[in-house]
């Protein structure tokens, strides 16, 4: 191969070479920097729609966690009115008992009917006050509510519904309001009243206890899926550190490698000047 000053071959090739080691070290860094395997659609067009199609699943699937988790809440708020509710019938009935008896007076029937008739009007209030998200629960609207808890739109396989049926709890819906224990008899006659209350009450409780079970284990399955594709995502998406130190390492050496080709290709055309010496 002759000398030759106007194109140096040796030093062009080492010039693309050296380019080509600058560019991988540069997506290298990148992967490095950014954590991901994939960072822009050339690295892996399929990866890359591939792994947006499961964070879409994984960042849906995190939302229905929530949505469930907001569901067990209006539940344990209706619970916790249920609950409330079912003790102060249970402590009138228990006065009632009381109160029906001979073995106390007029006077002491008076004031076991003073605690009794305070309980009832508490279970009033507390029907007409008891919310969530601005819906009164127990003051007789109906309750029929939906949680999506699954990725798609099927209404049987990713919904959960809610519809405990009559939730009205106001005196005259569970028929206490009539109740007055303030004589023998009447005091009799409320226990049957009573206890058709709190079957009731105890009815509506059980279905409340029932659709909390169910959605805690939405929330788990739900969390095992999620958390399943989140691992499928990673193997495709995530960069394996690893491996990409390795290829720093290589492409560090290779660039000096080619900063000295590049500057002993550079020298070259220096020879020819030898020729022209006299």
């Amino acid at each position: 191969m002759g000398l030759q000053i106007m194109t140096n071959t040796m030093a062009l090739n080492a010039q693309r070479h050296l380019e080509e080691t600058q560019e991988r070290m540069q997506n290298v860094f990148e992967k490095l920097s950014s954590g991901s395997r994939i960072n822009k659609a050339s690295d892996d067009a399929a990866g890359l729609a591939i792994s947006d199609s499961i964070n879409a699943k994984v960042r849906s699937l995190g939302q229905a966690v929530r949505n469930a988790q907001d569901g067990i809440s209006f539940v344990q708020v209706f619970e916790g009115g249920t609950n409330e509710i079912s003790n102060m019938l249970i402590r009138i009935r228990e006065l009632a008992m009381q109160a029906s008896s001979d073995s106390i007076g007029t006077k002491e029937r008076s004031m076991v009917n003073n605690e009794a008739m305070q309980l009832k009007a508490e279970v009033e209030r507390l029907a007409q006050t008891t919310e969530y998200a601005g819906t009164k629960i127990f003051s007789g609207n109906n309750i029929d509510m939906e949680f999506q808890v699954g990725y798609h739109n099927d209404p049987n396989a990713d919904r959960i519904r809610f519809s405990p049926g009559d939730s009205n709890m106001t005196a005259s819906a569970l028929g206490i309001d009539g109740v007055d224990i303030s004589q023998k008899g009447g005091a009799q006659d409320a226990l049957d009243s009573l206890d058709a209350a709190i079957d009731k009450v105890n009815d509506i409780r059980a279905r409340v206890g029932s659709i909390q079970s169910r959605l805690q284990t939405a929330i788990s399955s739900q969390q095992i899926f999620r958390e399943n594709l989140e691992a499928a995502r990673s193997r495709i998406r995530d960069a394996d550190l690893a491996i990409e130190t390795s290829n720093m390492a290589r492409e560090l050496i290779l660039r000096k490698a080619g900063v000295s080709v590049l500057t002993q290709a550079n020298q070259n055309p220096t020879l020819a000047l030898e020729l022209l010496h006299f």
